[in-house]
């Protein structure tokens, strides 16, 4: 069922723009693909059958969809009303009695939430809590509503990402190699902007503690290239195992595993 929630930020508003081809840009792109299968072995072993799990960004439903086939019910919100309308499509199309509600929700409305269990865990896949300011408030709203004990996996954008600092600057456009640098950055999809906010883990620490601490840190797509490249690099299989054959040996250490394209913070309510 979809629940309105008013007025969404611009970031939901932008990515009502991409709803209808989101998945063809990324999520069945063998990238998108490569990116997703690291974060999905984690939630696999973290979120057991029977567990309830709260989704944050969860876009057009395939993680959602996914945690419901491994027994786990799921509350999947969004900004993007579009976003949530084709999720609702994947579920009838998939699994229609499949454990997850759709919510049209943005991140920083999760006090809408009072009425719901609390929660056993908490997932947020690729970038979308990037586009929230105030990170220190989610965490806040979520502390309320976890068990003690309660897992989360978040998916962030890095600072630095290596590929994409290289992709840019040999084309010689410098400040979009480096727009990441800041800790903010504007975006833009089918003409709306957003801003897009870089954190470290440092100012990770800041937001989350102490109501949470930090279990690992993995980095996701280091040598596996960003989704934008998948044009090219998609045409080359081989070559793409062998990036993620390199990702998955050094995805634990220190600096690769934050110079990626993203990474994977896994952190337990305490």
């Amino acid at each position: 069922m979809i629940a309105a929630t008013g007025l969404q930020h611009a970031a939901g508003r932008a990515f009502d723009r991409i709803a209808d081809h989101y998945d063809e840009l990324f999520t069945s792109t063998p990238i998108g693909q490569l990116q997703r299968d690291v974060v999905w072995a984690q939630a696999s072993a973290i979120f057991r059958p029977g567990s309830r799990v709260l989704e944050l960004n969860c876009g057009t439903g395939t993680d959602a969809m996914f945690l419901a086939g491994k027994g786990v019910t799921v509350t999947a919100c969004d900004a993007s009303t579009e976003m949530i309308e084709r999720a609702e499509l994947r579920k009838q199309r998939q699994a229609p009695d499949a454990p997850v509600e759709f919510r049209v929700l943005a991140n920083e409305r999760l006090h809408e939430l009072v009425a719901a269990p609390a929660y056993d865990g908490v997932l947020s896949n690729f970038a979308g809590l990037n586009c929230t300011a105030n990170l220190s408030t989610v965490f806040d709203l979520l502390a309320m509503r976890l068990r003690p004990g309660a897992k989360l996996l978040l998916c962030l954008s890095t600072r630095f990402c290596v590929w994409e600092i290289l992709h840019y600057s040999f084309q010689g456009k410098f400040r979009k190699a480096m727009r990441r640098w800041r800790g903010v950055s504007e975006a833009s999809l089918e003409g709306r902007s957003f801003s897009v906010y870089y954190p470290t883990i440092r100012s990770l620490r800041n937001a989350f503690e102490p109501a949470f601490e930090l279990r690992s840190v993995t980095g996701v797509g280091i040598a596996v290239p960003p989704s934008y490249l998948n044009q090219f690099m998609g045409r080359y299989p081989r070559i793409l195992e062998a990036l993620r054959r390199f990702d998955a040996m050094v995805c634990k250490l220190p600096v690769f595993r934050v110079a990626g394209d993203h990474m994977l913070l896994h952190l337990e309510r305490v």
